[in-house]
């Protein structure tokens, strides 16, 4: 098979996938009249992948209606959204009814956007409260998250990252403890990795250069970026020991986080 029919095979392949994935998409619509496609421009040939999306998923919420997904939803949505203000400003010629289907389909996420904040407000769990303070910038919904701070319902990793989020300006030493007990709390191979990136920069900012060098080796175990090993040489004036002995104690702890076996006690105190 030369080169020319191989391409002309794969893009056959190509079209079927992207028909059957919208054939597939037509008849959940036509079988589920509650996700509303009909609001969402569905035989529009722009934001198609942000539309199957969150049509999906939206139907993944009738069955399992849970804060975390509807968190989803909300940001699928914003998604879709963000597409459809770029395709409604695209000029077209003698479409005038598909550039209001566009108009219209921006309206009704938007009213979406409102809809699920409002249900995200009734709902009032930590995860719900976190989203609806670091995401829409709702004042009551923070006071009433700080509330919480001490009791069993933010005593899990990603409640304890995001009550860190809070302090990182407010009380570093503070900052630091939290995103410890996140780590702590993390199951394997369910470690955020931001939390690294956190540590490190909060000991830098501290002026403990050990501590910071320490985690963003740590980080780098879990794929967060860091410098250069000749840059790291120029910004931790360690001797090559003291390399040697962090770059040990990171991959023991690395191994520890990995396995779930992570406590505090397991980090020497600066």
């Amino acid at each position: 098979m030369n080169w020319i029919k191989a391409s002309t095979l794969l893009l056959v392949v190509l079209l079927s996938g992207c028909l059957e994935n919208r054939k597939n998409t037509d008849k959940l619509c036509a079988d589920n009249p509650a996700l509303q496609c009909e609001k969402l421009n569905i035989n529009d040939g722009q934001c198609r992948v942000a539309r199957t999306d969150l049509i999906w998923h939206r139907y993944e919420v009738l069955s399992n209606p849970s804060v975390k997904n509807k968190i989803t939803e909300y940001q699928l949505t914003t998604t879709y959204r963000k597409c459809l203000e770029l395709a409604a400003q695209i000029q077209l010629i003698d479409q005038a009814e598909l550039t209001q289907r566009r108009f219209s389909a921006l309206i009704n996420s938007g009213e979406e956007l409102k809809r699920l904040t409002q249900e995200l407000h009734q709902l009032r769990t930590p995860e719900a409260l976190y989203f609806l303070w670091s995401q829409t910038g709702d004042q009551q919904a923070r006071r009433e998250f700080l509330r919480l701070e001490g009791r069993p319902e933010l005593d899990n990793a990603e409640m304890q990252y995001a009550l860190a989020t809070f302090y990182t300006t407010r009380d570093r030493e503070k900052t630091i403890h939290l995103l410890i007990r996140a780590l702590e709390l993390s199951p394997p191979r369910q470690v955020n990795p931001e939390i690294f990136q956190s540590l490190a920069s909060t000991y830098q900012t501290l002026g403990q250069k050990e501590n910071a060098y320490l985690w963003a080796m740590i980080g780098k175990e879990f794929g967060v970026s860091v410098a250069s090993q000749s840059e790291l040489k120029l910004m931790y004036s360690f001797t090559d020991a003291k390399f040697s002995q962090l770059d040990s104690l990171a991959d023991q702890l690395a191994k520890a986080i990995r396995k779930g076996e992570f406590t505090h006690r397991l980090v020497p105190s600066s």
